[in-house]
């Protein structure tokens, strides 16, 4: 559906339109991107699905820290907004970004995991010795990294790097949200077969120098989801986000630069059950376009 409103930030998933100096128009594509990459083709939903999931989220998390909905109706905005727009865009509070990402760890996986390999750390952090592939770390563990552009590589970052450059107090207060936000949403997650082995959150400043939750938050696309049952020691788990699609690149002569490889239809339409049973398992609803947004 046509928007007819100025788009200004067009990112790796979400399009950003102006609404007016205090409002933003979000709205998440179903685009798919993985090692930074934008790949050429798209999850059916995808944008819808993990906009639901966010909401939810936002709506449990309110009690730890504000975020950035408004609650005004995408139909206020846009007048006749179908119900696929209804359900991928949001009416947000513009912000003043951070230009930090706060990714909090709980298992060892992924970057972390080769970091671990070929240092016995994690992000500068000092590990265990002989811990295994997708093991449960002694404690969640906070690796901020910068913000990249579009087409660019995320980079780890020190906290005191991060203090440096937002400040003592307010990187303590990330911290302090992040660590709360993933226990609450790791212990939610578990009770219904869901492992969330890590996550990143992204915030922002409000007008009054307060901070906020903004973009997504523990969706598919910003945290990876592990099948509780299946979970095992020593193997990248099953898992309910895109790291099925990372895992298929991974075994592809692919440099990991744009631009990124077409995904077989088998691949695209598991990613799509993943998706749902995502949605599923962590809101308890089956995902319709015709109902209500969350």
């Amino acid at each position: 559906m046509k928007i007819d409103l100025p788009q200004i930030h067009r990112g790796k998933v979400r399009n950003v339109y102006q609404i007016d100096d205090q409002h933003l128009l979000m709205v998440a594509s179903d685009r798919v991107s993985a090692f930074d990459v934008i790949l050429p083709d798209i999850i059916p939903a995808k944008g819808a699905l993990l906009t639901q999931i966010s909401n939810f989220w936002f709506s449990k998390t309110s009690t730890i820290i504000k975020n950035h909905l408004t609650n005004i109706p995408v139909t206020e905005v846009i007048p006749g907004a179908n119900n696929d727009l209804q359900k991928r865009a949001v009416v947000v509070k513009k912000l003043k970004p951070l230009p930090v990402e706060a990714i909090v760890r709980g298992y060892l996986i992924g970057s972390g995991w080769k970091d671990y390999q070929a240092t016995g750390e994690l992000c500068s952090i000092t590990l265990p010795a002989n811990m295994q592939q997708a093991q449960q770390l002694q404690e969640p563990l906070f690796t901020p990294s910068t913000k990249a552009a579009v087409g660019d590589h995320d980079e780890n970052i020190s906290v005191q790097t991060m203090e440096s450059m937002l400040g003592t107090d307010l990187t303590h207060a990330i911290i302090e949200a992040s660590q709360r936000i993933y226990q609450m949403a790791a212990e939610h997650a578990s009770e219904r077969g869901i492992i969330i082995a890590d996550t990143k959150f992204e915030f922002g400043l409000d007008d009054q120098n307060q901070l906020v939750l903004m973009d997504e938050v523990l969706t598919p696309d910003s945290s990876r989801f592990w099948d509780k049952d299946s979970y095992r020691l020593g193997i990248s788990p099953n898992s309910f986000d895109k790291q099925f699609i990372r895992d298929y690149l991974e075994t592809l002569d692919w440099d990991k630069t744009a631009p990124g490889p077409s995904l077989p239809s088998e691949i695209i339409e598991k990613t799509a059950e993943k998706y749902h049973e995502a949605f599923r398992k962590i809101t308890g609803q089956d995902f319709d376009i015709n109902t209500t947004a969350i």
